[in-house]
């Protein structure tokens, strides 16, 4: 949920004065550089799922899912740019609308196809033999459906409650004008229900089967599927997921939830106005980066990417060298022009023949 407008702010409570206008240039410059790193690199994973990848499975259908939530928030950052620059909505209403529920659709989308890939991790390791009829590539598109039928219903009502005008002024303002009429009677129960479907179960979901997994890798047996796993890359995928998923998403929802008690006048007093606004931007700013972070996830999850780009690197670097060693032997050559080995031996045949018949 977004901050008031000024205006909005003053109305909510005259006595504290708001201290968050750092946000618009923090905002603008840093969802410019998100925008630039995080379209880079779904392009390149849109490409390697789309045309290099052969071999899919339920883990590549939960990534392909993620990298769509996620270009469709890269691409809607543009016009958040452009309302931090100058903070006054300059496009339709319904785009503003639109942003915003593409913001919660990728944010809780993502915690939960990451909690998806979690949970797939630890039926394959923890239990390979009983999973086998679970973790099926059609399950898995049934549960990918299951969630976005979750995240739109939250989101899109979230980001159509929204309103844009301002009571005292024509501007129209965008992510910042939810009204305290509609925290108290209608947001606070939605950050009740995304909090704990969105954030707090999937948590728990994603630290219990990290933890399962481990003391699994503990034991001195081999982890076999179709072959024996290597568990320092087993441990290592572990932790870069439970590293990104925590830095990603913990800040964001745990001062939302303060935030909402704030501004639905359950905690009380400036102080705590104060440090909620402040929190607020920091927190957002590292939440957005999860766009940026998931094709990291995606390279440490699955072994079929990792020899995709292997493949694809060895290629470049190999043309790379090639045509390295045509311009050094185009830079070492004389300039007069190159003549045809086979001319210079038609010419020496035909020359030794001369010889001969004189």
């Amino acid at each position: 949920m977004y901050n008031s407008t000024p205006q909005t702010a003053i109305q909510n409570n005259m006595n504290c004065s708001k201290r968050d206008d750092f946000k618009y240039p923090l905002y603008s410059s840093f969802f410019s550089l998100v925008f630039v790193v995080g379209l880079l690199f779904n392009i390149v994973a849109i490409y390697i799922f789309g045309c290099t990848l052969k071999l899919r499975n339920e883990t590549t259908t939960y990534m392909i899912n993620l990298v769509v939530s996620d270009s469709l928030f890269v691409l809607s950052l543009p016009f958040r740019i452009v309302y931090y620059i100058k903070p006054e909505w300059l496009f339709e209403s319904v785009l503003c609308k639109i942003s915003v529920a593409l913001f919660y659709t990728n944010m809780y989308g993502s915690i939960l196809f990451l909690t998806c890939i979690s949970v797939d991790r630890f039926l394959a390791i923890v239990h390979p033999l009983r999973s086998q009829t679970i973790r099926t590539k059609r399950n898995a598109k049934l549960a990918c459906c299951a969630v976005w039928v979750m995240v739109l219903s939250g989101s899109i009502p979230t980001g159509f409650l929204l309103d844009t005008t301002s009571p005292n002024s024509s501007t129209k303002y965008c992510f910042e004008n939810y009204s305290k009429k509609q925290w108290v009677s209608e947001l606070s129960k939605v950050v009740v229900f995304i909090e704990i479907v969105g954030f707090i179960l999937p948590l728990m979901i994603n630290v219990f089967c990290s933890v399962m997994v481990l003391r699994k890798l503990r034991r001195p047996q081999t982890i076999s599927r179709g072959g024996s796993l290597n568990k320092a890359k087993v441990l290592r995928m572990i932790i870069v997921h439970l590293l990104i998923f925590c830095f990603c998403f913990i800040p964001y929802n745990v001062n939302l939830i303060f935030y909402s008690l704030v501004r639905s006048n359950v905690l009380k007093g400036c102080y705590a106005e104060d440090v909620v606004r402040a929190i607020y931007p920091i927190a957002l700013c590292i939440a957005v980066t999860n766009c940026c972070f998931d094709p990291v996830i995606y390279y440490f999850t699955s072994e079929t990417i990792q020899s995709s780009i292997k493949s694809k690197s060895k290629v470049w670097h190999n043309g790379a060298k090639l045509l390295d060693r045509l311009q050094d032997s185009t830079q070492n050559s004389p300039k007069t022009t190159p003549k045809s080995p086979h001319l210079t031996t038609l010419r020496g045949k035909t020359f030794n023949r001369s010889s001969r018949g004189h």
